[in-house]
């Protein structure tokens, strides 16, 4: 069943371009105030420190939060070389490797490349997964030991798009369930240099691109336009 895009009268999906800090859940918040108390969900998480698409569905469209989480997501940001963070972004602070080795341009590209496929990729212990009930994350910030299992993924392209080092920009198509800051730690490893994800913003999920998208002020201020 097609659903209506940014129709704020009809059960549909609603595209927000989600700003730094704010929670998906924030955001669905916010929404679901606006809308004065309408079922609202969202059909994939964004962490905090990205920003970018978030699709929220409305109504009977929250049945099909599921098929949209599944759809192909294309991310933008940097990567920080020569250091790394427990979490594998800015969550944690950054501890500068030993390496001297600066990698030339045909290594980040060559490494980028090395990702692409179905691989096998470990989750950051930092991250939402649940292990014997609880979030991953609670162990880690509680300094507990965890071993999280690998699970396949796909990467369907690895563009490096920008080299200004330390900071590498980067295009990437993969599938639902992945975690760009663990690639941006696994291309920092094969380097030998270190990596950490320094900036993340997802453009597009699906057919959905984040241009199609309100900023929540736009959309605060089209609820009021329509007297919602």
């Amino acid at each position: 069943m097609d659903f209506p895009v940014n129709n704020l009268h009809e059960d549909g999906l609603i595209l927000i371009d989600k700003p730094l800090k704010l929670t998906s859940f924030g955001a669905v918040k916010k929404v679901r105030y606006l809308l004065k108390g309408k079922k609202t969900g969202h059909a994939g998480t964004l962490d905090p420190l990205a920003s970018g698409l978030v699709i929220l569905c409305t109504g009977k469209a929250t049945k099909i939060i599921e098929g949209i989480q599944a759809q192909t997501k294309v991310y933008e940001g940097k990567i920080f070389l020569g250091a790394t963070t427990p979490s594998f972004d800015l969550e944690t602070e950054p501890v500068f490797t030993s390496s001297s080795h600066i990698p030339s341009t045909e290594e980040i590209m060559a490494a980028a490349k090395s990702f692409e496929g179905e691989i096998d990729q470990v989750p950051p212990i930092y991250s939402a997964i649940k292990v014997g009930g609880e979030r991953a994350y609670n162990f880690a910030r509680e300094g507990k030991e965890l071993e999280l299992k690998s699970r396949k993924i796909n990467v369907y392209s690895f563009a490096i798009t920008e080299i200004n080092y330390p900071l590498v920009s980067f295009k990437i198509e993969c599938s639902k369930g992945t975690y760009i800051r663990s690639l941006a730690n696994d291309i920092g490893q094969k380097l030998g240099v270190g990596g950490y994800l320094a900036e993340l913003r997802r453009t597009k999920i699906g057919e959905y691109d984040v241009k199609q998208a309100f900023t929540l002020e736009a959309f605060e201020e089209k609820v009021k336009n329509e007297s919602f």
